[in-house]
């Protein structure tokens, strides 16, 4: 991204887009009952809540009556129906893992399989946006829960952080690429969840051979196990190499949250918050979903930045936009143009 002498300045900014992940599937229940919606109309309550306090983007996975996370498609239906009913200018993104959870103590932390997350294309009514990721990782989301926050949970159980410690994140090329073809077919935006360079480059490597054409909403995960770590510089380095025309998101975990949102927001790029990624505020404190949006407003108001609304964050992340051709994708995310034939030298955009 470029930056010029004026571009910290709040009036040269896009409003904020705040993205919600209020579901927690890595938490049960009873870790935090205040705050972790366990019947569908709560969960349907919980996007209704979340939008109010300003979030307009809903990372969503749904929850059984028993508390695990679902893997029915027709429970993501039901839900995305309520929301869409309850809160029709919020952008629904689906979470592509669907979930992740354990299916019993000790047993391994999975996703589901290839042609089960294919599935997530078909689902009615759709989604606006389902996540993406880039390449198989490791995702030992244990490498930064900190015993002291997770004593009385569930994840304080060793069985637990043994399977979450191994889980990884299945994203081959040959599922990315049907994976992209199914979902622009049926209209649904990918939002892509990078771990790191390699994704990244990836990622453009598949725009330059027409794989995917269409917007770059990004997210740069910084949640160490396998993705980049809470390092300031992993983040920064990421800015400077993602396209001018992107949209780009923070996320963290734990007390790093509020920080790479706060350095997101003062940059003119996007945070994300909710109980998937904290359940714990800077003093330790149990912090809700809506807690977390209201901070981030009060961040966004401080640094003079407009909060946007459900329509004006659909209008910046191109919702339902899809390109037809590798040359315009290119000239859509301010990216420089493929070498032509015989040329020499850097491309140059225009």
């Amino acid at each position: 991204m470029q930056f010029f002498d004026d571009s910290l300045h709040p009036e040269n900014m896009e409003k904020v887009v705040i993205t919600v992940a209020p579901y927690g599937p890595e938490w049960m229940p009873e870790d935090f009952p205040e705050d972790i919606p366990l019947t569908m109309d709560e969960q349907v309550q919980k996007a209704v809540d979340c939008y109010e306090a300003g979030a307009t983007v809903l990372h969503l996975h749904v929850r059984e009556l028993d508390g695990t996370g679902s893997k029915r498609l027709s429970k993501f239906n039901e839900l995305i129906a309520g929301v869409r009913e309850a809160v029709p200018d919020m952008i629904i993104q689906v979470g592509g893992s669907i979930s992740f959870a354990p299916e019993g103590e000790g047993e391994a932390a999975k996703w589901l399989s290839d042609d089960t997350r294919h599935m997530l294309a078909e689902l009615t009514p759709k989604p606006d946006q389902v996540t993406v990721a880039i390449n198989t990782t490791q995702m030992n989301i244990m490498e930064l829960l900190y015993p002291e926050y997770l004593e009385g949970t569930s994840l304080a159980n060793p069985a637990y952080q043994a399977a979450y410690s191994e889980m990884t994140v299945p994203a081959g090329p040959a599922w990315v690429a049907e994976h992209l073809k199914r979902l622009c077919a049926n209209g649904i935006q990918p939002h892509f969840q990078l771990t790191g360079m390699h994704a990244l480059e990836t990622l453009e490597r598949l725009v330059r051979k027409g794989v995917y054409m269409g917007p770059l909403n990004l997210t740069w995960i910084g949640i160490g196990g396998g993705f980049d770590g809470p390092n300031p510089f992993n983040f920064f380095n990421f800015i400077h190499r993602a396209p001018d025309g992107c949209t780009l998101t923070a996320e963290s975990l734990l007390k790093n949250v509020l920080p790479f949102n706060m350095m997101a927001m003062a940059m003119g790029l996007h945070p994300r918050c909710g109980i998937e990624d904290t359940i714990v505020g800077q003093h330790g404190q149990r912090m809700t979903s809506v807690e977390q949006i209201q901070q981030c407003v009060r961040v966004a108001h401080e640094l003079g930045r407009e909060v946007a609304n459900g329509k004006q964050a659909r209008e910046i992340y191109r919702i339902g936009v899809q390109y037809d051709s590798i040359e315009e994708t290119l000239l859509a995310n301010g990216m420089a143009p493929n070498r032509k034939a015989g040329q020499k030298g850097v491309p140059q955009r225009g």
